[in-house]
């Protein structure tokens, strides 16, 4: 099972050189900031393995989404005969995006390979990956970044370090939690 997320980062640039920080104080930053685009960060995990890898570029198209799909299937599971793939419901994220960036050999490969699974229409928080990419944020994204060759590198030393790592995330979302938080969603009988 491999989990898929997206997330977009504005690039912000400095206007004035932060101040060197005095010993025992903090570096002086300008409020002042100049904006220099976005950057999107394409997320595939498999929560269960400790793995992730995160692409980087500068538009999230359906292009680019299969160019993600065939990365997943031709490089990290060459060997898989089915890759469930968790993922949220855009548009970008079907089938049609192989045909509309492959020869349809090729998407019928691909898809032959793949097989999707989408989280609950207002339910995308129960994707793992959308639980990586608050982590991803949080330990090497927090700051200005000016652009997407510097994003790209700061996301892959952390990829890097995580993977060494085999960082898991711990989940303690259980089915009967989940049959409780998505009641409103999908009504069981026992509902009356």
């Amino acid at each position: 099972m491999v989990c898929f997320d997206e997330a977009c980062k504005q690039l912000f640039g400095e206007v004035r050189s932060p101040r060197r920080p005095r010993r025992g104080s903090p570096a002086q930053v300008d409020y002042e900031y100049e904006r220099k685009g976005v950057c999107h960060q394409l997320l595939m995990c498999e929560p269960l393995r400790g793995w992730r890898h995160v692409r980087v570029s500068a538009r999230r198209t359906r292009k680019d989404y299969a160019q993600c799909v065939r990365e997943l299937v031709d490089v990290y599971y060459p060997e898989a005969r089915k890759i469930r793939m968790m993922q949220d419901n855009l548009n970008t994220h079907d089938g049609a995006s192989l045909y509309e960036a492959f020869p349809p050999a090729e998407a019928r490969r691909l898809l032959d390979k793949i097989e999707f699974h989408y989280t609950p229409k207002h339910g995308s928080w129960v994707s793992m990956a959308e639980t990586e990419i608050s982590i991803m944020n949080g330990q090497c994204l927090d700051r200005r970044l000016d652009s997407q060759e510097r994003i790209a590198a700061e996301v892959a030393a952390w990829e890097t370090k995580r993977n060494a790592q085999k960082a898991r995330i711990h989940w303690t979302f259980t089915l009967a939690v989940a049959r409780q938080k998505l009641r409103k969603l999908y009504p069981s009988n026992e509902d009356g």
